[in-house]
């Protein structure tokens, strides 16, 4: 695992623990009590390592290549899971994964931002970086939600919408913003949940939603940390300020109520335990989904459109 410069201490002791079970399997001795000694006082560090993280640091967790992915959610919470592919108007965009499944009996539809695993993966999903045609395929996806009366949950995961000419060409900003539109059109219950990077009008094009989760060290802004660096102060090195002062973590966004909650991570973060953290999140949608299924359907279209025009209103 991919240790950050905050955790080299906890790394020092891990690898302590290692060399201890490679000792006991060369000579067979009982070395459970060092063991057990050594992993209460990784807990301790990590507690109060993670108990004070600054933003910069947050945004390195929520970037950490072990966090699990879209992917990682839905082969875990939705069964039977059937993608569905292309916008049908231009092509097959692989940085947003959708499709339709179970999740607890609940026929969903679902979409997530994949950023990929392995250089392979992260080549095939564009670093989880969608182009006009993936915000459209989102389109197409409420659109069909909406007619067949299905629930969409969405995993937000991304750095932001692709920026490159052939992107622009398309009609990068129209299709987000047309994304945005059709969140505030359909009539179903749709909850979204950031669960790394919520980066700009990528992630905000698949988070106008009745419920927008977040995980307890992912971040969500409107630019990332460098990009605002680079703009304001002409500096890259100045993204830790940057992260200061967007205002882009889970705590801060609950606070000044752009999102409804934030999911407690294990201790350690994500990265270390993943089925811990896809078990939580599964638990609060579960929740959100009961609540919102019973809502009548007008009235969930105005109370969504609602939420986000008060936030403007501030």
């Amino acid at each position: 695992m991919e240790y950050l410069d905050f955790e080299k201490p906890v790394l020092e002791m891990e690898s302590k623990i290692e060399g201890i079970r490679k000792l006991k399997d060369a000579d067979g001795l009982s070395v459970s009590d060092e063991v057990m000694s050594l992993e209460k006082k990784i807990n301790k560090q990590l507690e109060q390592i993670y108990k004070k993280l600054t933003p910069w640091q947050k945004t390195q967790v929520a970037r950490h290549p072990s966090r699990p992915h879209a992917i990682h959610y839905i082969k875990r919470l939705i069964k039977d899971f059937m993608p569905l592919s292309g916008d049908r108007l231009f092509g097959q965009d692989e940085a947003i994964i959708t499709g339709m499944g179970r999740f607890n009996g609940q026929t969903v539809v679902v979409m997530g931002q994949e950023k990929g695993e392995d250089t392979e993966s992260r080549l095939k999903h564009n670093f989880g970086m969608a182009k006009p045609e993936g915000y459209r395929k989102v389109i197409r996806l409420m659109e069909f939600a909406d007619h067949f009366n299905l629930p969409i949950l969405s995993f937000v995961d991304t750095a932001g919408a692709y920026p490159g000419i052939d992107g622009e060409e398309r009609g990068q900003a129209e299709a987000i913003a047309q994304a945005m539109a059709k969140s505030f059109q359909i009539s179903v219950p749709f909850i979204a949940t950031v669960i790394g990077e919520g980066g700009s009008g990528g992630a905000i094009a698949m988070a106008v939603a009745d419920k927008v989760l977040m995980l307890e060290n992912s971040i969500y802004s409107v630019i990332s940390p460098e990009g605002c660096a680079s703009i304001l102060w002409r500096d890259g090195a100045m993204a830790k300020n940057a992260a200061e002062s967007l205002h882009l973590t889970a705590q801060d966004l609950f606070k000044l109520k752009v999102i409804d909650e934030v999911i407690e991570e294990p201790l350690g973060g994500a990265h270390r335990h993943p089925e811990q953290t896809i078990q939580k999140v599964g638990e609060a949608l579960q929740k959100y989904l009961t609540e919102l299924m019973q809502t009548p359907k007008e009235l969930l279209k105005t109370q969504r459109q609602n939420k986000f025009l008060q936030m403007t209103r501030k």
